[in-house]
Order: C-alpha cells, then sequence, then structure tokens
C-alpha cells in the first residue's frame, strides 16, 4: 500500500463511526417525531383550531371598515348613501366578503348603486328547505307577520305616486300627508270623523318611516321623501294587480272590513 491509499483509509470513516452517525440522526428524527406527537396531544390545543370561533375568522378577513357597515346593515336593515355616505361606500367595495357572511345567516345583501341603497332581504327558501330550517329550533329567521288592511292600502297608493313620479324622471320623490290622504279617497268609506281617519293614517306614516319606507325631509315639516326601499318591497305588477282588486273591492263598498293580509315588509 503506496503512502496516499494510508492518508485516504486515515481520511476515511470507519464502519462504527458511519453507523454511530446515521444511529444519532434516526434518534434525533425519533425525537422530534414524539414531540410533536406530544405538542399534538396537549389537552385542548386541537379543540382551540377547530373550533375558532366565526366572528374571529370574519375579523382576521374582514377590513374595520366593512364590519362597521355590515354592522350598520344588520342593525337597520337598510343603508341609503345620502344618509351614511362610508358606510355604503364600504359595502360596495367589500360586497363579496359581505355576502359571504350573510349567506351563512341565509340573509343576502340588495345593492343598488345608482339609488345609492343596500337592503338586507331573507335569502329565498323552497319549502322543504323552510320546514328543515324552523324544525330545527321551531322558528323561522324572519316571521311572517300581519299587516292591517289600512297599512297596506297606505303603502300601495305609495308605491304607485312613487313610480309615476319616477317615470317622469324625478330622483327624490317627496309628498305630504294631505296628497297622502287624498290618494286613499277612493279606498274609503266615508266617516263622520275626518280626525279619526287621519288618526289612522298618521299611525300608518309612522309604521312606514320605521321600516324605512318613508323618512322626513330636513327642514321641512310638511313633506314626507318616499325612499327607494319602497321599489323592492311592493314590485309593479304586484301593484297594478293588487291596487286593480282593491279597486273592485272600493266599488262594491267593502273595502274598509276587517280583514288583513299577509305581508313580509
Amino acid at each position: 500500500m503506496n503512502r496516499e491509499d494510508q492518508n485516504n483509509d486515515a481520511l476515511a470513516p470507519s464502519l462504527f463511526d458511519t453507523y454511530r452517525q446515521v444511529a444519532v440522526t434516526a434518534l434525533a428524527d425519533t425525537g422530534h417525531r414524539e414531540e410533536g406527537l406530544a405538542k399534538q396531544e396537549e389537552p385542548g390545543e386541537l379543540d382551540e383550531v377547530a373550533v375558532q370561533p366565526e366572528s374571529q375568522v370574519v375579523h382576521d378577513i374582514m377590513p374595520a371598515e366593512a364590519r362597521r357597515a355590515l354592522r350598520l346593515l344588520l342593525n337597520t336593515g337598510v343603508v341609503r348613501a345620502e344618509k351614511k355616505r362610508l358606510a355604503f361606500e364600504a359595502l360596495c367595495q367589500h360586497r363579496a366578503l359581505i355576502a359571504a357572511h350573510l349567506a351563512n345567516m341565509l340573509l343576502c345583501m340588495t345593492l343598488d348603486q345608482k339609488a345609492g341603497i343596500a337592503i338586507l332581504i331573507e335569502q329565498d327558501l323552497s319549502e322543504s328547505e323552510f320546514e328543515d330550517l324552523t324544525d330545527e329550533d321551531g322558528s323561522s329567521l324572519v316571521g311572517k307577520r300581519t299587516m292591517p288592511l289600512y297599512d297596506t292600502l297606505v303603502l300601495l297608493v305609495l308605491r304607485k305616486y312613487y313610480q309615476e313620479r319616477e317615470v317622469i324622471g324625478e330622483n327624490k320623490v317627496m309628498i305630504d300627508v294631505d296628497t297622502i290622504a287624498e290618494l286613499m279617497t277612493p279606498f274609503l268609506k266615508l266617516t263622520n270623523s275626518s280626525a279619526l281617519e287621519r288618526k289612522t293614517l298618521n299611525g300608518s306614516i309612522a309604521k312606514l318611516r320605521e321600516k324605512r319606507l318613508l323618512a322626513n325631509v330636513r327642514g321641512d315639516g310638511e313633506r314626507l321623501e318616499i325612499t327607494p326601499v319602497i321599489r323592492y318591497v311592493v314590485n309593479a305588477d304586484f301593484l297594478n294587480t293588487l291596487l286593480s282588486e282593491y279597486q273592485l273591492l272600493a266599488e262594491r263598498g267593502s273595502v274598509m272590513g276587517q280583514q288583513e293580509v299577509e305581508d313580509d315588509v
């Protein structure tokens, strides 16, 4: 054996050294795996990751301005650009995130940027889906409410008036209480007490204010604004059909009976 071979043999690791390195590496890997298993088995840690609150998820992915706008929409049902410009802009900018969050609650948002209005509505469910939902907890998300006939008539004449003014190009539709009373005349029996009729009408107007269908006009105590929300409550086809039926009833003198109609308003 020459000198070069002797040097190479000296530098080459022995069989024992090679085995020792492999064994140490294997033990190290095993230690890491056991350490990882031990960490996974720590009580409560997996539960905290898997059951992360939905609000925390929303907080992580939805910007602050979107969360504020969403909260306003959930609280009020309607957001108008004229009244809440920043909130409305946030709803428009983050509409996809907000729509996904609302879908989890069987809600959706109707966004009309031209009219400057966002409306919160319940998703349309099939009859079987609705029954499955109500069977789970015994109640629906938004239950049907009974709307008195008088309030329904006020709603219909306002919707008709809004449609007529919109056709001629008015961006804001204003109306006063006297005009509403005049529009209601064909549907009402003559009574001995006009004060009673006006009191009933004022009560209906107050309800429609609460539902954001009517709004006060700043600096004008005599007039009201019919908001664009009314377009989504009563569509044109339904309006014409229902008004025709009530007009027939009015001609027969039976409109002001004790009937009530169901409405989701």
